[in-house]
């Protein structure tokens, strides 16, 4: 008899979860233990059974916690914003992940084998490559605890939003409820941001701050936006929903298009049109080698053009402004305006930081700590600082090349590749089978090529409002392509296909 894998041990929806022993025991009990917590003034006690009954679900229902605490991505909170303890801990979310990263090793180590085609899926195999060189450079690390935690943490959410989605998302009804589930919650979030926003008369200063204690920054609540907007595009064009559903998901897309207008997020903006344009490109058939060899290329006269470049765009002094037509100008000024600049500062310093350690940096996490120092007279800004207080590298790519070498570089882009690869591949092959599918594959490549492309500016993988659709996205697209692979569907060449006359039998593709 073969092993039970993680897909197996995961119980079915229609079992009830049973709890042991009367509910008037379990009342009184509760009853007694809030008496000894008011008599001792241990007031966390209270919270107990709530401890006790997450863990109860962990083990008998991992996935109705999973996408439960889905839904509390969005409004959880950073104790180093509230000032409580001094550390970077979102509550409720990662503490439940820490659990089920918990429980995940502990499958391991029983001998519970994962799902044999998710292991040898070549995403999967470039996220355990990930972690091997993470621990390789954790070891190596200029500061092995700051590293170590930063390592701890990108596992829970790889295995939490990733690993553990999978198998979840198998049926198909929970790929779309995933995104709902985070969407929801996330709509009270902006729409909290844009009634506290037009207190200040939608100020672009205010707009950097109208959404805390939820997001840290306007640029980390804009690229979590753009992120959902494609998917929320398909889920109002499914064929089949019912008007007042219709009617909700277009109101909930007109809700995302206003917050991410109103997020002064300029990166986000670029994101989402350079994701459409490449949307577009995909419908008309082109392929994935041919984009890739025009941006090598684009690279390549980039380079070849690139103080020509430069001087041309120091002709731009429009700073970003409360106008959006001035703020959308403002995107490649590089001579007055400080937010630009500062990103071009810490660049620099993550360069600077490379060519010292080339081959193993100075290891996961520690940019923030050791940056400072390679920051040259002439690229500091009103805004730069020598603490650690003001974010990390500002690029999803620079900051992995800093703190983990040429092959950290490597393994983002061998994700994105990978990534783009994947993306390419569902969609020629479900718009063959399956229109509404396709589209939906497509939306959620989309949604992570938002947040790639808004990489090139920002990093929030350490968050867990980034990490929950851009771990979850990929997820959803791996189990799309598991199903393919299992129906034995080929990316042969497309042919529109051929629809049955009415009254006339099927005919079987």
């Amino acid at each position: 008899m073969s092993r039970p894998t993680e897909v197996d041990r995961l119980p079915a929806s229609s079992e009830p979860v049973r709890f042991a022993g009367p509910l008037a025991w379990v009342v009184l009990g509760f009853a007694v233990l809030l008496g000894a917590a008011i008599a001792l003034q241990q007031y966390a006690l209270a919270a107990l059974p709530l401890v006790v009954g997450i863990v109860g679900v962990a083990l008998h229902r991992r996935d109705l916690l999973l996408l439960g605490m889905v839904a509390t991505v969005p409004l959880s909170l950073n104790l180093e914003q509230l000032s409580i303890g001094g550390v970077g801990l979102y509550l409720p979310t990662e503490p439940i992940l820490f659990g089920l990263l918990l429980l995940f090793m502990l499958d391991r180590v029983r001998g519970v084998p994962m799902m044999p085609a998710l292991e040898r899926h070549p995403i999967s195999r470039w996220i355990q490559l990930m972690f091997v060189w993470l621990v390789i450079t954790t070891l190596l690390s200029w500061d092995p605890l700051v590293s170590l935690k930063f390592t701890i943490a990108r596992a829970w959410f790889v295995v939490g939003f990733f690993y553990l989605m999978v198998p979840i998302a198998a049926r198909k009804s929970r790929q779309e409820g995933f995104v709902l589930l985070y969407l929801l919650p996330l709509l009270a979030v902006i729409m909290y941001t844009v009634f506290r926003h037009a207190g200040y008369g939608f100020d672009k200063q205010a707009g950097h701050w109208v959404m805390d204690p939820f997001f840290k920054d306007h640029t980390s609540y804009g690229a979590v936006l753009a992120m959902f907007w494609f998917p929320a595009l398909a889920l109002f064009l499914k064929p089949g929903r019912s008007a007042i559903g219709k009617l909700s998901i277009g109101a909930t897309l007109v809700v995302l298009s206003v917050g991410l207008i109103l997020s002064f997020t300029r990166a986000a903006w670029v994101s989402v049109a350079a994701s459409a344009a490449l949307g577009a490109l995909m419908m008309l058939g082109v392929r994935l080698r041919t984009l890739v060899i025009s941006a090598l290329l684009g690279v390549v006269l980039l380079a070849l053009s690139w103080d020509q470049l430069v001087i041309s765009l120091e002709r731009n002094d429009q700073d970003s402004s409360d106008d959006l037509t001035e703020h959308v100008e403002s995107i490649s000024n590089v001579s007055s305006d400080a937010s630009n600049l500062e990103r071009i500062n810490r660049w620099n310093c993550a360069v600077s930081l490379w060519s010292e350690r080339p081959m193993v940096g100075w290891g996961p996490g520690t940019y923030q700590f050791v940056y400072a120092p390679h920051q040259r007279s002439e690229h500091r800004t009103i805004i730069s600082t020598n603490n650690a207080d003001r974010g990390n590298a500002h690029s999803e790519y620079l900051g992995p090349l800093a703190e983990q070498g040429i092959p950290g570089l490597l393994i983002v882009l061998g994700i994105l590749l990978s990534c783009s690869s994947l993306g390419f591949r569902t969609y020629r092959i479900l718009r063959m089978h399956d229109r509404w599918q396709a589209l939906w594959a497509l939306s959620l490549y989309l949604g992570l090529m938002t947040y790639f492309i808004h990489g090139v500016l920002n990093n929030y993988l350490d968050t867990d409002k980034a990490s929950a659709p851009f771990w979850g996205f990929l997820a959803i697209l791996v189990t799309i392509d598991l199903e393919i692979r299992r129906n034995g569907w080929s990316a042969g060449p497309y042919r529109r296909p051929v629809l049955p006359r009415r009254g006339a039998a099927p005919n079987p593709q």
